[in-house]
């Protein structure tokens, strides 16, 4: 044997076992929890609890070198990002943390990690071990955006291209002119589109950006709490949280089933300039159309202008997709490649129906499009079907990140735990 030849292919796979990556036989080297840490997935997939953050752990990132950074909503012991450090179990330990803010977005692109409160965005140094170089200095990207306590998260997306893209929610339900208030009409033109309900760009190496060194790239968003770059369109994928209360505002005109099941929570493929349309509009999943919104003349039956964008792929109502990742990884079968996984947080406010949600979808994608119905990937999270209906959840998911090897890491800003799943079929 030419040991020339197999001291690097060994060292490789010392490299790769105390990163829990890929084995040479291009198998995971983690093994799930023996009850796939309480997860119900497809056959060939397991789970293991990677560790408890004890925080409500939003978004989440993954380093090439398998180094997890966790973006809390609120700071724990000061800290408002945690840094997780993997064992060759699969298994990680946290090891630090900085940024003593709250907020949601995490990504890491190009050596750096960045990071957002509710009203600005940060980046962070990555040396050549995944490890942040300046976690007290670090370079504020923007500042200033808009946080009036509703739909204030500012999640995250970067494209190739080296621009930064941030949601900016709207603050309110339905731009009413007495926001939630029953049978209150809408404001003409809603101001609120000047400054919020869209995705702004801005740029991702600029120092001391606001609305003004930015662009609103879409608009017409009531609020987006994930969004991901889609690499083989070449393009930026959004889920829209839909519109609250129709039966509660116009009950004259929805019933409570109504109310439960509408609109849909919708994934739209956005290009520059795009408008979706709220709040002028809502997306039924029943008829499958753009209906007129009650607070602007609709009824139920009015359908809404064409000229907005439509819907790429519609969910449930009121299950709040918090996340969004298109898989590129290697160690799932083929049939993942370039899809889509969701995470969905769960419902609140389907009452008097059942609530729904609190689980992680997959949605196939072909050519850069939507491609087939969705389907339930990962579930149970919510511990029992009489948790998930009155809406009890014991966990919650929230953030979605690929791994290094290819396995999907999702977060829980209910318990704060983290989640790994990996396929063993052989």
């Amino acid at each position: 044997m030419n040991n020339n030849f197999t001291r690097p292919l060994l060292l490789a796979a010392a490299l790769a076992s105390s990163f829990g990556l890929y084995s040479l036989t291009s198998r995971p080297t983690v093994a799930p929890d023996p009850n796939n840490a309480g997860l119900k997935l497809p056959a060939g997939f397991g789970a293991l609890v990677v560790a408890e953050t004890g925080g409500r752990a939003r978004h989440i990132a993954v380093t090439p070198q398998g180094n997890i950074y966790v973006k809390l909503n609120r700071p724990k012991d000061g800290k408002g990002i945690l840094e997780l450090k993997p064992a060759a179990t699969g298994k990680a330990t946290v090891t630090g943390g900085f940024g003593g803010y709250g907020g949601t977005g995490i990504a890491v692109k190009d050596g750096y990690l960045y990071a957002s409160s509710d009203e600005d965005v940060y980046r962070y140094k990555l040396d050549a071990k995944g490890e942040v170089t300046n976690p007290t200095q670090p370079e504020k990207i923007v500042s200033g955006l808009i946080n009036r306590r509703q739909h204030e998260s500012k999640s995250i997306a970067l494209d190739n291209a080296g621009n930064l893209y941030v949601n900016i929610g709207a603050y309110s339900n339905s731009c009413q002119i007495k926001d939630r208030q029953k049978g209150s009409l809408g404001q003409q033109n809603c101001p609120i589109l000047d400054s919020a309900g869209g995705i702004w760009q801005f740029r991702a190496d600029k120092l001391n950006q606001g609305y003004g060194s930015g662009s609103r790239y879409a608009t017409g968003l009531r609020n987006v709490v994930g969004l991901d770059w889609n690499a083989q369109a070449n393009q930026l994928f959004v889920m829209q949280h839909g519109r609250d209360q129709l039966h509660d505002i116009f009950p004259e005109m929805y019933d409570t089933k109504q109310s439960a099941e509408l609109p849909a929570e919708c994934l739209y493929a956005l290009t520059k300039g795009a408008n979706a349309g709220w709040p002028f509009l809502y997306y039924d999943p029943i008829q499958k159309k753009k209906m007129l919104a009650p607070e602007y003349g609709g009824d139920g039956k009015k359908e809404a202008d064409p000229k907005y964008l439509e819907p790429a792929a519609a969910y449930p109502a009121h299950t709040a997709p918090n996340a969004l990742l298109f898989y590129t990884g290697t160690m799932f079968p083929e049939k993942y490649r370039n899809g889509a996984f969701i995470a969905f947080h769960g419902s609140w406010n389907r009452a008097p129906e059942p609530q729904k949600g609190y689980y992680v979808v997959f949605q196939p994608f072909k050519n850069g499009k939507p491609s087939g119905p969705w389907e339930v990937f990962a579930d149970n999270f919510a511990g029992s079907p009489e948790k998930v209906a009155s809406g009890r959840a014991d966990h919650k998911p929230c953030g979605l990140a690929q791994g290094p090897d290819g396995s999907l890491y999702v977060s829980d800003d209910k318990a704060g735990t983290i989640y790994r799943i990996v396929y063993n079929k052989k």
